[in-house]
């Protein structure tokens, strides 16, 4: 009984770095949190290559130097700060979309590191476009998005100088109010106008 406790430890202390670099993938990114076989499998790919960089990355502090310090003392820590690593570089490609940018140049896909092409879009254009919110009802909402739902199928849109558009296109400021939410549920078409575009912004 002691020995499969101590291999059942032995298991969980090598799969937990994987473990640590997948959490902090999810808890940075936009992608939904894949089910649980799905997450197991991440954590193993996160394992396999954090214990590669671990065990041959850093040969000295993993203790194969005559005179460094023993394995067992540093190669736990050492796991858990390349899984931090890991899980912030990861993080970091998939949101600026460095990696398949530089893919799409060589022509080896046309895909984006983005979860979605609602997310993509709203990464590329939001924070430098003007939007305009058709809404059920045939109502135009127009302003600047200060937040944005990951998902079109929940959350909100954070409106800041929201103003109604009419059927001519012109537009009525709503008086008094700094921003509005709106459910994207609610939405059924964006439109995304630079700024400097009529006399927005």
């Amino acid at each position: 009984m002691s020995w499969a406790s101590s291999e059942a430890v032995g298991l969980l202390v090598f799969l937990l770095p994987g473990f640590v670099a997948a959490a902090i993938f999810y808890s940075l990114t936009s992608f939904p949190r894949p089910g649980a076989f799905d997450r197991v499998v991440v954590a193993l790919i996160f394992t396999a290559v954090g214990q590669t960089i671990t065990e041959y990355g850093f040969p000295a502090l993993a203790g194969t130097s005559e005179n460094s310090r023993p394995a067992g003392e540093w190669k736990p820590l050492l796991s858990i700060i390349v899984a931090v690593a890991l899980g912030l570089g990861a993080s970091i490609l998939s949101n600026t979309d460095l990696l398949h940018r530089l893919l799409r140049r060589v022509r080896l896909t046309r895909e984006t590191s983005f979860p979605s092409e609602w997310y993509s879009t709203f990464a590329q254009m939001g924070d430098s476009h003007w939007i305009v919110l058709h809404l059920a009802g045939e109502r135009r909402l127009y302003g600047y998005a200060e937040e944005w739902p990951s998902n079109p199928e929940r959350g909100h849109f954070r409106i800041a100088e929201p103003e109604w558009l009419d059927d001519e296109g012109e537009r009525t400021p709503a008086e008094g109010v700094s921003a509005v939410l709106i459910p994207a549920t609610e939405v059924t078409m964006i439109e995304f106008m630079p700024f400097g575009y009529g006399n927005g912004g």
